[in-house]
């Protein structure tokens, strides 16, 4: 909800792992999708693991985020600051979150996705967790939403929607789909969520399957858009890179500073940037 207690729905781009694509992690980018694609919000995603990740390099890592935060916050968009993470680093986590709440907690247009994709940890371990960072950020910033990921690579809504996470506000959970690979029945689960009082909050998304590789399912992908709208969810299309698969949404001629062209996008990439600037036409 706005501040004035209306809907507010949220539509961008995910940047790609931080540690693998950090060309793409500049201001100029940031800048092109919002006045080009006509995204309201933009996704940092810090690698953790991986080499030149958050674990090996922290500072080269935080530099890259604080580069897309405050040039969201330049052009007057949403970010999210999302720990791109399939396991359980707590101490790290929380010194990560701490200091960028430090830093970011009096900007309202920050949104703290706290932990990517559990794979296989349980929802008591995810919890668990969870409460520690969300109790480590709500020591410094109050107010800006916080996003919960579930189990099973946020496939398992289900388990927060019985059981969530309590004593805190304007927390959301996240649901992850991949168009060929999750249809109906995740949409049926998410749906029974809501249903319970779970907010929910589509932090990252394709028309392809889970792998990110393989054709779009357009058919289904338009399912899930049409969905979305209609319970006002915010969702977040995977990803800004130019990676060899379906997902990445620019070819290795794309420029690191935006000003792309229609041969510098893939198909997923012609088709989301179309949906993004048709959805921000219909708001006018």
């Amino acid at each position: 909800m706005d501040q004035n207690n209306q809907p507010l729905v949220l539509n961008g781009m995910s940047f790609g792992w931080s540690c693998f694509h950090p060309r793409f992690y500049t201001a100029a980018a940031v800048k092109w999708l919002h006045k080009d694609w006509k995204c309201n919000v933009v996704r940092a995603a810090l690698g953790v693991e991986p080499d030149n990740g958050y674990l090996k390099d922290s500072a080269k890592s935080k530099q890259l985020i604080k580069t897309v935060v405050d040039a969201a916050i330049d052009e007057g968009v949403y970010v999210i600051i999302d720990w791109h993470s399939h396991n359980i680093n707590l101490k790290e986590a929380k010194d990560f979150f701490k200091e960028m709440a430090t830093l970011y907690s009096k900007h309202p247009n920050i949104i703290y996705e706290i932990f990517n994709e559990p794979d296989y940890e349980t929802w008591p371990e995810v919890k668990k967790y969870s409460t520690e960072i969300i109790s480590t950020i709500r020591a410094i910033d109050s107010n800006n939403i916080i996003l919960v990921g579930s189990p099973h690579w946020d496939q398992d809504i289900h388990l927060p929607a019985e059981d969530p996470i309590v004593g805190f506000k304007n927390l959301m959970y996240t649901v992850h789909f991949y168009a060929a690979t999750h249809k109906q029945s995740l949409r049926d689960k998410t749906d029974a969520a809501i249903a319970k009082g779970l907010p929910i909050f589509i932090s990252e998304s394709a028309g392809m399957q889970a792998s990110g590789d393989g054709p779009i399912d357009y058919a289904e992908w338009n399912k899930w858009i049409s969905w979305m709208e209609a319970r006002k969810l915010s969702w977040i299309t995977w990803s800004v890179s130019d990676k060899d698969e379906t997902c990445s949404v620019l070819n290795k001629t794309a420029s690191d500073y935006g000003g792309w062209k229609k041969d510098d996008l893939k198909e997923s990439g012609t088709k989301t940037r179309e949906i993004l600037r048709a959805k921000a036409a219909k708001k006018k």
